[in-house]
């Protein structure tokens, strides 16, 4: 990224009580990126997902878009910039509503200027849907789940947005539509500039998508760097165990992580990993790491790469 973020998170933090949800996340998008951000389900993904969209507010830390610190008393204007599709389209859409009124709902609430039809059918277009008004009176159960993932992605493009949350966009979907969200989710970026977070358990989807992959653990990035680096020469053990079981990845053994992850309200003291963790030394036990930057660089957060160690002193536990 050689411009400056267009969304980023420093030092974020969100607890439940005593859950630590997200605990010292550093985090970049770049205009007209696409960025990863994978990991096991209960890692704290969708809550940092959340929180970068100002659905949750943070207990610790900054979110910022285009340099700016979010002002919560005044969210309106930021939540049209930055739209969230979510991962369960029958349930995001609401069954009594048309795809006309699916998609016009946020026009109408944002006040947009301009046609509304004009509006609507130029959204429903971008997301693949043509011709657009062959959808317009059409409900939600009328329509295939792929033909559904379109619509919400059309009621996000409705608002002209400069960057897409998307949170496991394809996980309900049929192999055979998945790759179609993909390409569109591709075609966006490269079309309309479009900067995308896609939230994801699944690292061949990240193979498949990303510019970059962060790796999310127990409420903390693990790793963080260009895809290609991240995936095809992982550093973190948690990441190498990830790629082990995915299939269309050219990896050696797989690898079997014992355990459950941790309870996020009884995090393990130094790496908060070592519970689980294959090569685990005495040392991950006790010492504490620094918290990722958020830079391009590939990053990690391991013992075994000294340039991330931090004091116990200064650094998180």
């Amino acid at each position: 990224m050689g411009s400056p973020p267009i969304l980023s998170a420093r030092d974020l933090a969100v607890s439940f009580g005593r859950v630590r949800a997200v605990d010292g996340v550093n985090l970049d998008l770049g205009e007209g990126e696409i960025l990863a951000l994978v990991g096991e389900s209960g890692c704290g993904k969708t809550t940092l997902a959340r929180t970068l969209i100002g659905l949750e507010r943070p207990t610790a830390g900054t979110v910022s878009f285009e340099g700016k610190p979010l002002d919560y008393r005044n969210l309106k204007d930021y939540r049209r910039q930055v739209q969230l599709v979510l991962q369960d389209p029958l349930g995001a859409l609401n069954p009594r509503h048309t795809v006309y009124d699916a998609v016009a709902e946020g026009i109408r609430i944002h006040k947009l200027p301009g046609d509304e039809e004009a509006l609507v059918a130029d959204a429903l277009s971008r997301a693949g849907l043509r011709p657009p008004e062959r959808f317009f009176l059409r409900y939600p159960h009328e329509l295939s789940g792929g033909q559904r993932q379109r619509v919400v992605i059309a009621g996000a493009l409705a608002l002209d947005p400069r960057v897409l949350i998307a949170d496991e966009p394809v996980s309900s979907l049929d192999a055979s539509v998945r790759g179609e969200i993909l390409g569109l989710l591709l075609r966006l970026r490269e079309e309309f500039g479009l900067s995308v977070l896609v939230v994801t358990h699944d690292l061949g989807l990240a193979w498949n998508i990303a510019d970059r992959v962060a790796v999310m653990y127990l409420g903390r990035i693990v790793e963080c760097g260009p895809a290609a680096d991240v995936l095809t020469d992982p550093q973190h053990p948690y990441t190498q165990a990830l790629l082990s079981v995915v299939p269309d990845i050219d990896r050696t053994d797989q690898i079997v992580l014992t355990g459950e992850p941790p309870d996020p309200a009884r995090i393990p003291s130094g790496c908060r990993f070592h519970p689980r963790c294959p090569v685990v030394m005495e040392e991950c036990r006790g010492t504490t790491l620094a918290v990722l930057p958020a830079g391009p660089g590939h990053e990690v957060a391991c013992l075994r790469h000294g340039p991330v160690l931090a004091s116990a002193a200064g650094g998180y536990s």
